[in-house]
């Protein structure tokens, strides 16, 4: 039920207070100067009303930008611990660009006006922020609106949906060559860090990460199943690993050897707490084998590229690797491509025999 209410003011000036009243939720009112306002409002209240987007609307303009991101760090970061710094100081960007808005007036021009800047900002580091880097930017704030949209009501949708994400670029795919990948592991043995080519190996092996590598613990290598288990991934799943041939032999060897004051299989020669630093030792080998534009995470890389050069199909890849979707490993279907081309070539040569006609 709706009804006008005709009012005088002190003045003389005549206004027009529209109430509304449905069963089941809160009188809603508002003054207008006329009469025709009035209706139009009614209307437009009733409708969202029923539909269930008054309210939410209501909460949007209670809540400002920077109320949303200070009870997302503090009730919902605590809960992403590998990203937690990170997200933080990417929110905070938002927090001091646009706090004092209300939710309300967060509108999709609004943070496309804040893309744009976050692609021409220098950082710290005195350099342009890449299109990759403004994306996380964007990918923080959006799953803060998100939980305000989901659990917390402050929103009806988030805006963030209808803002175009800057493009980026593909993923770097550097991997060895069988003969870059000889000489590596020849400078890694030569190397004074006892560690440096069991490591090495094992990335080269399994397309482990480095961290998953450095912080293995001798509990979670079964030499004789030939696989190791990852607790603390970056995806945050669990997940066994194969390791098999030489990489099981070298790690078998160093098993013999183990120190008994830790259970890291690659612990720091200073501190038995913490794993091993290659860092040095690595550039050195990398030095020697003569190398150039080649990161250790490019070992993962390169694993990946002869996995699917020997072929493995993406899903195998993505399973080895640990990743959720094929989005990640998308980047290797070339040369699976290349595999599948000659598979069947070879199938329709034994069927058809080298006839080209």
């Amino acid at each position: 039920m709706a009804t006008i209410q005709e009012r005088k003011s002190k003045d003389g000036k005549v206004q027009y207070r529209a109430l509304v009243r449905l069963r089941g939720y809160p009188p809603q009112s508002a003054t207008f100067e006329r009469k025709t306002d009035a209706k139009k409002w009614i209307q437009k209240t009733e409708a969202e009303i029923r539909e269930g987007r008054h309210f939410k609307t209501r909460e949007a303009k209670k809540h400002t930008v920077a109320e949303l991101i200070e009870k997302y760090i503090k009730s919902v970061l605590p809960t992403k611990p590998k990203s937690k710094e990170t997200q933080e100081g990417q929110l905070n960007w938002w927090k001091q660009e646009i706090g004092p808005y209300t939710l309300a007036d967060v509108t999709p021009a609004l943070i496309g006006e804040c893309r744009d800047k976050l692609l021409t900002e220098r950082t710290r580091r005195g350099i342009v922020r890449s299109p990759a880097s403004t994306v996380r930017y964007m990918a923080a704030f959006s799953h803060a609106l998100t939980v305000a949209v989901n659990e917390w009501g402050w929103l009806e949708d988030s805006p963030i949906r209808k803002v175009k994400k800057p493009k980026e670029p593909r993923g770097r795919v550097r991997f060895l060559s069988d003969d870059e990948r000889n000489r590596l592991l020849e400078a890694t043995k030569e190397s004074n860090n006892r560690y440096l080519y069991p490591v090495v190996l094992l990335a080269l092996s399994t397309g482990m990460r480095y961290g998953e590598i450095m912080n293995l613990r001798w509990e979670d290598v079964d030499l004789k199943r030939q696989f190791v288990i990852l607790h603390d991934t970056k995806n945050g799943e669990r997940r066994n690993v194969p390791v098999v041939k030489l990489a099981n032999a070298v790690l078998t060897e160093l098993a013999k050897v183990k120190r008994k004051d830790t259970s890291l299989v690659f612990p720091s020669e200073t501190d038995s707490n913490l794993p091993s630093n290659l860092r040095w030792s690595w550039l050195t080998a990398l030095q020697q084998a003569d190398i150039a534009d080649f990161r250790f995470h490019d070992l993962r890389h390169s694993a990946a590229s002869y996995l699917a050069m020997n072929g493995a199909t993406l899903t195998d890849i993505a399973h080895v690797l640990g990743h959720k979707t094929l989005a990640m490993v998308k980047r290797y279907a070339h040369l699976s491509e290349q595999h599948t081309t000659r598979v069947v070539a070879s199938m329709n040569e034994k069927i058809f025999g080298d006839n080209n006609g």
